[in-house]
């Protein structure tokens, strides 16, 4: 089970390093999201966090605080709603399921997260998104989308491609973390989508870890995988340095 939110939130409040850090809640088709930012620095370059399918939860407020450490302002963007904090399987599968069966909704939500995170004084001229699970397959949409950022990062994300859907709009290399004992996420999903990317001329880096099933970056599940994912975090950080100014 992932950390509370709001202990995790109250911890980012009394840490006198950042010049901000609180909830953010923001209207898209007259419905009410609740995401996070945390800024280290005005001029800081931005990440834009995307959640997995349990919404977002004390994990990404986690990362968020890690990455705003690093000199990173994070903007984690909620796409299930206000107070939309599924617990039950069945119930994470249906609001991920519905933004599944509507793209055009997916990609608004996160387009609305980076406009907010612009009125909040974030940098998205400075920006990279990066998701987990079923956030890391919003990435990915968001890549196809043609969105104007410098990369494009999933952590142990959903690979497909929806029929009809391309890269040939991208404008960023994506980076994309994977296990190669992912059961759910498979091999043939991950080489499919390099000879995608190839094809397409998009500049990419896949990497698999050995051992690694889905979600091995979650902390204390028993799933986590040290190794992989300290490896994963340390490129990422590479990568943020290098695309990043």
């Amino acid at each position: 089970m992932k950390p509370g939110i709001l202990l995790a939130i109250l911890f980012l409040l009394v840490t006198p390093s950042f010049t901000a850090a609180h909830q953010v809640t923001y209207t898209v088709d007259n419905q009410p999201y609740e995401g996070f930012f945390v800024s280290p620095d005005p001029s800081a370059p931005l990440v834009l966090l995307i959640h997995d399918w349990d919404g977002l939860t004390g994990y990404e407020i986690k990362r968020a605080k890690m990455l705003a450490d690093r000199g990173y302002a994070v903007f984690a963007a909620d796409l299930f709603g206000k107070g939309v904090r599924p617990t039950k399987v069945e119930d994470k599968r249906q609001h991920t399921g519905e933004l599944y069966k509507d793209r055009a909704k997916m990609r608004r939500l996160m387009e609305e997260a980076l406009r907010v995170a612009k009125e909040k004084g974030a940098r998205i001229d400075n920006a990279v998104a990066m998701g987990y699970c079923f956030g890391g397959a919003a990435v990915l949409e968001l890549a196809r989308s043609g969105a104007d950022l410098k990369g494009f990062v999933t952590f142990h994300g959903g690979l497909s491609t929806p029929k009809g859907q391309n890269y040939t709009k991208t404008k960023g290399p994506v980076v994309v973390f994977h296990g190669t004992a992912d059961k759910i996420i498979t091999m043939q999903q991950f080489a499919d989508l390099a000879v995608l990317l190839e094809k397409t001329g998009i500049a990419h880096e896949m990497v698999s870890y050995g051992g690694a099933p889905h979600a091995f970056t979650v902390f204390g599940s028993e799933r986590y995988r040290k190794g992989a994912d300290q490896a994963s975090w340390g490129r990422f950080l590479q990568f943020l340095q290098q695309r990043l100014r």
